[in-house]
């Protein structure tokens, strides 16, 4: 009988084994088939007034994969996986929605948004999480400034950056300037950083204005803005409502106020006819940069959106795809965050914008911008945003404020 004790209690123990071996083999398969994978979430506004920026980043998003990748979307033996959740331009939904990101589908990065608003709602979660985040486009100067977390790195230009070139273009000794922008993180940062910019070169700033972000109606900010006499009137906004119509309809320009700005995307600019001959400044437009990368970007998205040109958005949507790509050939596969980290602070990469550099100290990306003068076109039904000369990413390295 002991023989018979001894045989199935081996046959037992050989089953236990057998089971452990599978489930190890199992566990392996699984753990293979994810490393063979790289998850990528990308938080934009796929509807609402921001809807044209997140289709914008979409795009370059999905075009920057394939280009990086030369149209394998593999890198480093990994097939990459993207997955889009629109934010709603709502931080509560936007952190919902990256949460539902790292926790069921466990992605390897995330990427966004398309608001500052939603952005700093999910910027935590990438330290909590230990994912690295790609932010772009919000420019926030907070992002990578008060709020700013070793995870976090931007291919966007921030407020600092955009401040800094538009002081370059109106800011002199003497000079009075009134600005007007949107109430929230983007506007204030915006005004905040432009007005340390102008001051440095001599100006002075008489008058802040903010609106309500969603506002039709403008007519009692811009008076407060005339009451001001300005010398000139500098202007950040984002979205589809903007005020360039009454700013006409109030004949700013008539009563002595020069009106200065970032020129913003294809939509915007047609609104803003009456700026002809304007001098400010722009972060992209399609025939402005010069390099093998744009000329790709131009052409392949004519290819495949009925000959639309890229926009605004649509490089910085290819350069965080450069960017997560470049970053994975280096680590040679590795995701973990802090190998990445490591890779990523101070790599550069070219981008349609040219070379692009993550500062070390903030992760902010450092990049070309441009001045330009709008200017009238036949063919166009717009103003044309027309090249004064490259600012360089050194020109318009914004202040390190993390």
């Amino acid at each position: 009988m002991r023989w018979k004790k001894w045989i199935v209690s081996s046959l037992l123990i050989l089953g236990l084994v057998a089971l452990t071996a599978c489930g190890e083999e199992s566990s392996g398969e699984a753990g293979s088939t994810k490393d063979e994978t790289i998850k990528i979430g990308v938080l934009a506004s796929l509807t609402g007034a921001l809807e044209s920026y997140g289709q914008q980043t979409k795009r370059g998003f999905e075009l920057g994969i394939d280009y990086a990748t030369d149209g394998s979307g593999e890198v480093a033996g990994k097939k990459i996986e993207v997955i889009y959740e629109d934010t709603e331009t709502d931080p509560k939904v936007a952190r919902q929605k990256a949460i539902g990101l790292l926790e069921e589908e466990n992605v390897d990065f995330l990427v966004g948004a398309s608001s500052s608003g939603d952005t700093l709602a999910v910027t935590p979660l990438a330290e909590e999480y230990e994912k690295i985040m790609v932010v772009e486009p919000a420019v926030a100067d907070s992002i990578t400034g008060s709020e700013f977390n070793e995870y976090i790195f931007r291919t966007a230009r921030n407020s600092s950056q955009d401040a800094i070139a538009g002081a370059a273009a109106i800011a002199d000794e003497g000079v009075k300037i009134a600005t007007l922008a949107p109430d929230y993180a983007f506007g204030r940062d915006g005004v905040a950083a432009f007005k340390e910019a102008a001051v440095d070169l001599g100006a002075e700033i008489v008058h802040e204005e903010y609106a309500d972000p969603n506002a039709t109606d403008f007519t009692a900010n811009i008076q407060k803005i005339i009451e001001s006499d300005p010398d000139y009137l500098f202007v950040i906004w984002s979205g589809a409502n903007s005020p360039w119509n009454q700013i006409a309809d109030m004949k700013l320009q008539e009563q002595g106020i020069k009106i200065s700005t970032g020129a913003p995307d294809i939509a915007a600019l047609s609104t803003m006819k009456p700026l002809v001959g304007m001098e400010g400044f722009t972060v992209y437009y399609h025939t402005l940069p010069d390099n093998e990368v744009n000329d790709w970007l131009v052409e392949e998205h004519k290819k495949r959106y009925d000959g639309e040109v890229p926009d605004l958005f649509t490089p910085g949507g290819m350069s965080a795809a450069i960017s997560i790509v470049e970053a994975v050939k280096k680590t040679e596969g590795k995701t973990d965050a802090q190998t990445l980290i490591k890779t990523m602070e101070g790599m550069s990469f070219d981008t349609p914008k040219g070379e692009m550099t993550f500062r070390e100290e903030d992760h902010q990306a450092l990049q070309s911008m441009y001045s330009i003068t709008l200017e009238e076109k036949e063919g166009f039904d717009y103003p044309v945003p027309v090249l004064n000369r490259v600012l360089t990413p050194e020109e318009t390295a914004p202040p390190i404020r993390n």
